[in-house]
């Protein structure tokens, strides 16, 4: 009996933990931070900003990012690559339709968020912009094109989050463009790709098997190590060139922070990065550096 009770404890246990990895909480930064960055460039430009564009774009952008995790994992259990992943939504509920729904009717809400900015502002642009990112999403993940399984996952990632996102939140509040969104578009590009691209280490032998042909893949876990550091250090290099510039206050040398984090993931991933056993977390380390660097330069950048 008391044995029953410690398997059933443990069994919840379990299965909490695997719920929560599912669920990706951490993750949605993802979607919060070029939201904040673009309205954050907007206030330090003009001195105000609409909150109820803001906060719509920011539950439209949370919305569409469930969407996007939600139909990666239904698709991921067609091709068969997430056989060995527990915490994959599909295999814990074993209702693929049922998912998909649920990710479609995510998308249609967020879609229909950004339709209201639009449509308040007389202007089609910004769902324009949101629905390319979208169509980047799809074409990454679904099929017939599952460009995420040839290599081209970090590329549509970077566009999606960094120049699209970032621009189109800018947008929404000012309706022009300016080069400091650019210029912080492309940090917000780079630190969401770092995790796409630190979550490949631990799942080579995966993605082989299932055909799937990430960076890491086609480089080899070593090479895409010493790579690593060099993607970090645009981060650093885009913010001084930018606050030299002008383009950026000198208060967004405030990201520097991230240095120990940056630290950690390049030398743990250099270390270890043909040990998939030690790699499973890299990605945390990775959203942990997005998450850091993205709410400090959101913040600075209202200065």
């Amino acid at each position: 009996m008391v044995k029953s009770l410690i398997d059933s404890e443990l069994s919840h246990q379990t299965s909490r933990k695997l719920w929560m990895a599912a669920i990706k909480l951490p993750m949605y930064s993802v979607s919060i931070v070029p939201i904040a960055t673009g309205t954050a460039i907007a206030y330090r430009q003009n001195g105000e900003i609409s909150w109820g564009i803001f906060l719509t774009f920011l539950v439209s952008a949370v919305l569409v990012l469930v969407w996007e995790n939600l139909c990666n994992d239904v698709f991921d259990a067609d091709t068969g690559i997430d056989v060995n992943k527990a915490h994959s939504v599909v295999n814990l509920t074993g209702k693929k339709n049922l998912i998909l729904a649920i990710a479609n009717a995510c998308l249609i809400l967020g879609i229909s968020g950004v339709l209201a900015i639009s449509w308040i502002q007389k202007d089609a642009l910004v769902v324009s912009l949101v629905a390319i990112a979208c169509f980047l999403g799809y074409i990454y993940q679904a099929p017939p094109f599952r460009l995420g399984y040839h290599g081209w996952g970090e590329v549509l990632c970077f566009f999606a989050f960094g120049p699209i996102g970032v621009s189109a939140a800018y947008y929404s509040q000012t309706k022009t463009f300016d080069y400091a969104c650019v210029a912080a578009s492309v940090i917000v590009g780079i630190i969401t790709s770092l995790i796409l691209f630190c979550s490949h280490f631990n799942q080579v032998a995966d993605d082989l098997a299932a055909g799937k042909r990430s960076p890491v893949v086609k480089l080899g876990t070593k090479r895409s190590a010493q790579l690593l550091p060099w993607l970090c250090g645009l981060i650093y290099a885009i913010t001084v060139l930018a606050i030299v510039t002008q383009l950026f206050p000198i208060w967004t040398a405030s990201i520097f922070v991230s240095l120990p984090i940056t630290w950690k993931l390049c030398t743990f991933i250099g270390q270890n990065h043909d040990r998939a056993d030690l790699l499973l977390n890299c990605r945390f380390i990775a959203v942990a550096l997005h998450f850091v660097v993205g709410s400090f330069l959101s913040i600075s950048l209202t200065f």
